[in-house]
């Protein structure tokens, strides 16, 4: 039986843990990338350690207008840095470095005042950066919109590195725009893409059924990489897991028997990630 590939856990989530614990600002985690590139190197070495064989490179909101509001860097600096800090942590081990690109801050038309040529040149910003810096593979993932995933996805294709899409979804089992997998497969499938599926949002008890209907319904590979629950707000003001990693990894194994490529979202750790991967080397 072929066994899924392991990808990493969060990245967001844990290089603000790293921070806090190090008396280090909160700030948006692409900026670590410039300011504090020992975090996002460790970050990378604990999930190759994990086992994981792919790697998210630190550039998810790094994308042009997020940048510009939040610092006076370049979209393309923070992004080459990014993919750089995981090329080197990852040298000689054989792992593959994937540029991560997320969803913007903005709508594009017609429910927001963004066009589509001014969406399309943002992810051109930032995924040709990544790929001039070496990674992979593309990433695009936490997608809602999915006009605006194709949008992405059409600039992702023309790199020629292999590219996986994963939409988010609410627990109805359709995307807060109200898009069903049906229609992501739909829309997607034709722009010639690597594997295609699902990550954050939702738990893996709730992400199941919406990962088993993409089974149903596509051949193409499938991603899966639910969060460790919805995050739950501790009396001291912290936020908890409704999952720990034991729970996550249970939850998760039902999917291992059909999905391509298996990790974590928010909430997951190195650690979530270690068991996810023993429970893959007992199967089968």
């Amino acid at each position: 039986m072929k066994k899924p590939v392991l990808l990493d856990g969060a990245v967001g989530t844990s290089l603000w843990e790293m921070a806090e614990a190090n008396g280090v600002e909160k700030v948006p985690v692409w900026r670590y990338n410039l300011e504090h590139p020992e975090f996002v190197r460790a970050l990378c070495e604990r999930y190759v350690d994990a086992g994981a064989q792919i790697i998210l490179a630190n550039t998810f909101g790094a994308n042009g207008p997020s940048v510009r509001r939040a610092s006076e860097y370049k979209a393309a600096e923070v992004v080459a840095a990014g993919v750089r800090i995981a090329k080197e942590a990852l040298a000689g081990t054989g792992r593959k470095v994937a540029l991560s690109a997320g969803p913007l801050t903005q709508l594009v038309e017609p429910w927001g005042d963004m066009s589509e040529k001014e969406a399309q040149a943002i992810y051109e910003e930032q995924i040709g950066a990544g790929v001039d810096a070496g990674a992979d593979l593309i990433l695009l993932q936490t997608f809602i919109d999915l006009h605006l995933m194709e949008i992405a996805t059409q600039v992702a294709v023309r790199y020629g590195l292999p590219v996986f899409c994963a939409m988010t979804f609410e627990k109805v089992g359709k995307t807060m725009f109200g898009n069903s997998v049906q229609d992501v497969i739909d829309a997607l499938t034709p722009l010639g893409i690597d594997a295609i599926g699902m990550n954050c949002s939702l738990g893996p008890d709730l992400a199941l059924p919406v990962i088993r209907e993409f089974a149903e319904k596509t051949d193409l590979p499938l991603l899966f990489k639910p969060n460790a629950g919805k995050p739950i707000l501790a009396p001291d003001g912290s936020t908890v897991t409704d999952y720990d990693a034991e729970t996550f990894v249970r939850e998760v194994e039902p999917a291992l028997d059909f999905v391509d490529y298996v990790g974590g979202c928010c909430g997951t750790n190195p650690e979530y990630i270690r068991l996810l991967g023993q429970r893959i080397a007992r199967k089968g």
